[in-house]
């Protein structure tokens, strides 16, 4: 069978699983957010209201698509689209376990953790594209203060990757994981993976850093001319990237598809889709509980303790590396 036939057969299983995981994992925000703040939470569509997703879906389509009159034509129609490519890019490079056959992804790279980052930051060119086409000053505004908070969190969260690199001697993410069979990464990397936390927080605009849809202040930031679809594909983006940090924290600090404790009674999949799982939980379980913080404090925390922070774990793991070797 032609090479490329069977690269194009795993984007579409993979697509469709990325898309239906996106669905229901924003259903299940919603669920989870409804329980912690004592609501049912959708209950209306389908049994168990499990056909929610369907209804904004149908929704989103169904709704008028305006464009302003001063807005760039090209541009406006782009940067969604921009937004929604590169979150679904990483995937082709991002191993979900291990088999007979080899490492379970579509394209097995030697640098995945470097292309990764690479992958990750063309998202923001969406975002900025987005506010200054709309040709209207506040997302203009906004698409200039969510430039400012990606960049500045994107460094430390770099910077959190060279620690679990230098440990595990390789830049391939099934690499990495193989080095994580005698102790995981978020053991002797507690600090970068604290950073990593933290600046994937900032990094996908969750709460309490969800200050690119700050609504309170820029109406609704950079999406503001935004409707209909084209607002959806942005919504689409921002979970989709959001399931991507929690596969990459998956994979750089707990053991990927490794199995905890020696438990090998799950395959290795399993085990990774749980951890995954568990991070999700997590974003959620802040957004119920954490509220929004003040920019000029979120931008002084990313320069003044964050990247200092990241900056001195990287030099003291490449210092205690030397001497023990």
């Amino acid at each position: 069978m032609p090479l490329w036939i069977v690269v194009f057969v795993k984007s579409a299983i993979l697509l469709f699983v990325v898309i239906t995981a996106f669905a229901y994992a924003m259903l299940a925000e919603r669920k989870i957010l409804g329980w912690m703040q004592l609501r049912p939470g959708p209950n209306r569509v389908g049994p168990w209201g499990m056909l929610q997703p369907a209804a904004d879906a149908a929704k989103l389509i169904l709704k008028e698509d305006l464009m302003p009159r001063t807005a760039d034509p090209l541009l406006y129609r782009l940067a969604p689209f921009i937004s929604l490519l590169t979150a679904f890019s990483v995937y082709a490079i991002i191993p979900f376990g291990t088999s007979s056959a080899g490492v379970w992804a579509i394209g097995n790279v030697n640098a995945g953790a470097l292309l990764l980052l690479a992958i990750m930051s063309i998202g923001i060119y969406g975002i900025s594209l987005g506010g200054w086409a709309s040709g209207s000053k506040y997302p203009l505004l906004g698409a200039v203060r969510s430039t400012a908070q990606m960049i500045s969190y994107e460094l430390a969260m770099g910077l959190s990757f060279v620690g679990v690199l230098l440990l595990a001697g390789t830049t391939s993410l099934d690499g990495i994981v193989s080095a994580q069979q005698r102790l995981w990464f978020f053991i002797p990397e507690a600090v970068a993976f604290v950073v990593y936390v933290i600046t994937a927080i900032a990094e996908t605009n969750r709460a309490p850093f969800d200050l690119v849809e700050a609504e309170t202040e820029l109406v609704a930031g950079f999406h503001t001319e935004y409707s209909g679809l084209r607002f959806g594909l942005f919504f689409i983006a921002e979970y989709v990237n959001m399931l991507t940090i929690s596969c990459i924290a998956s994979l750089l600090f707990l053991g990927g598809w490794d199995a905890p404790f020696g438990w090998t009674w799950l395959p290795g999949i399993a085990w990774f889709l749980l951890k995954v799982g568990a991070f999700m939980f997590f974003y959620m379980w802040l957004r119920a509980t954490l509220p929004r913080i003040r920019y000029d404090r979120l931008m002084a925390f990313g320069w003044k303790v964050l990247l200092p922070v990241a900056t001195l774990n990287v030099i003291v793991t490449a210092v205690v590396i030397a001497l023990r070797s």
